[in-house]
C-alpha cells in the first residue's frame, strides 16, 4: 500500500512500473527507442504530406493532423516516464501533473474525432464518389479538423480546471506512469462525483458515439465494396480504407477498455499496461500502418527521393564544373 501524508505538498509521486534493477536499463532503452521512432515516423508522415502534392487530399490532411497530435501527446508523457525510469525520482509538481493530464486528454479526444472524420471521408469516397470533391472540399476538411482540435481542447480544459480545484491532501502517490485522469480521481480526498459523471459522458460522446459513426460508415463501405463486380475494383476500394480501419481497431480498443471497464482490485495494473499500449505502441504503429500498407504514401516516398537525389546530383555536377 502506498504511504500517506498529512498535508498538501504541491507534488505527486508517480509509482510507474515495478522494475528490477537488472531490467531497468533494458526497459529504459526500449521506451526511449520507441519514443524516438514515434517522433521520426510521424515527422516523416507530416513532411511527406507537406511536400507531395499528390497527398494533398482530405484523407492525408486528417492523417497529418493525426501525426501532429501523436507527437504532442507522447511528448507530454514519455520524456517524464523515461526520467522516472532512469533516475528513480518519482516526483512531479502539481502544475506539471495537471499540464500532463491536459495534453493527454486534449490529444486523445482530438484523435477520436479525427478518426471519425477520416471514416466519413472514406464513406464519401467509396459510397458517393461522384460527389466527393463537392462534399469533401478543402473548406469542409479544415472545418472538421479544427472542430476536432477545438472539442478536444475544450474537453481537456474543463477536466483540468475541475481536477485543479479538487483536494489531494490525503495521498500523493499516483499508481501510474503518468497523471492519468481516472487514477487521480481515485486519489482525491474531496467529492469527485461531478468529475466522474463528466468523464462518463465524455467517454460516451467522444468515444462510444464516434465509434458507432465509424462502424456505421464501414457497414455502408463494405456493402458498397461487395457490390463492385471486378475483383480489382474491390481490392482497390478496400485498400483505400484498410489503413484507417487498422488504426481505428488499434486505437479504440485500448483507451475505451481502460476507461469503460469496471474497477477491480487488479484493474490498476491492467490500466497501466493498456495505457502503455496506446501511449507508446499505437503512435508507433500509426505511421508504419499508413506507410507500409498504403501505395500512395510509398509512391510519394519514391518520388521525393528521386527528386531529392536528382537535385543533389545536379548540384554536385555544377560544383564540379566550377
Amino acid at each position: 500500500m502506498a504511504p500517506y501524508i498529512d498535508n498538501c505538498t504541491g507534488e505527486f509521486h508517480l509509482l510507474s512500473f515495478s522494475i528490477s534493477a537488472d531490467f531497468q536499463i533494458v526497459f529504459f532503452t526500449g521506451i526511449l527507442l520507441m519514443y524516438l521512432l514515434i517522433l521520426l515516423g510521424n515527422l516523416v508522415i507530416v513532411v511527406l504530406i507537406s511536400l507531395s502534392s499528390k497527398l494533398h487530399t482530405p484523407m492525408y490532411y486528417f492523417l497529418c493532423n493525426l501525426s501532429v497530435q501523436d507527437i504532442v501527446y507522447v511528448s507530454a508523457i514519455l520524456p517524464k516516464f523515461l526520467a522516472i525510469t532512469i533516475t528513480q525520482d518519482l516526483r512531479i509538481a502539481f502544475q506539471g501533473c495537471i499540464t500532463q493530464m491536459f495534453f493527454f486528454t486534449f490529444c486523445v479526444g482530438t484523435e477520436f474525432l479525427l478518426l471519425t472524420s477520416m471514416a466519413y471521408d472514406r464513406y464519401v469516397a467509396i459510397c458517393v464518389p461522384l460527389q466527393y470533391t463537392t462534399i469533401m472540399s478543402k473548406g469542409v476538411s479544415i472545418i472538421l479538423a479544427l472542430a476536432s482540435w477545438f472539442v478536444g481542447f475544450l474537453t481537456a480544459l474543463i477536466h483540468s480546471l475541475m481536477v485543479s480545484f479538487v483536494s489531494f491532501c490525503t495521498s500523493q502517490y499516483i499508481n501510474h506512469f503518468y497523471c492519468d485522469l481516472k487514477t487521480m480521481i481515485q486519489l482525491a480526498s474531496s467529492d469527485t462525483t461531478h468529475i466522474k459523471t463528466l468523464l462518463f459522458v465524455v467517454c460516451v460522446v467522444l468515444g462510444f458515439f464516434p465509434f458507432l459513426l465509424i462502424l456505421t460508415s464501414y457497414i455502408f463501405i463494405i456493402s458498397t465494396i461487395i457490390k463492385i463486380r471486378s475483383s480489382k475494383g474491390r481490392a482497390k476500394a478496400f485498400s483505400s480504407c484498410s489503413s484507417h480501419l487498422t488504426v481505428v481497431i488499434l486505437f479504440y480498443g485500448t483507451p475505451l477498455s481502460a476507461y469503460m471497464i469496471p474497477e477491480s482490485e487488479h484493474s490498476q495494473e491492467q490500466d497501466k499496461m493498456l495505457s502503455l499500449l496506446y501511449t507508446a505502441v499505437v503512435p508507433l504503429l500509426n505511421p508504419l500502418v499508413y506507410s507500409l500498407r498504403n501505395s500512395e504514401v510509398l509512391t510519394a516516398v519514391k518520388n521525393i527521393n528521386q527528386k531529392y537525389f536528382r537535385f543533389q546530383t545536379v548540384a554536385t555536377n555544377t560544383m564540379k564544373h566550377y
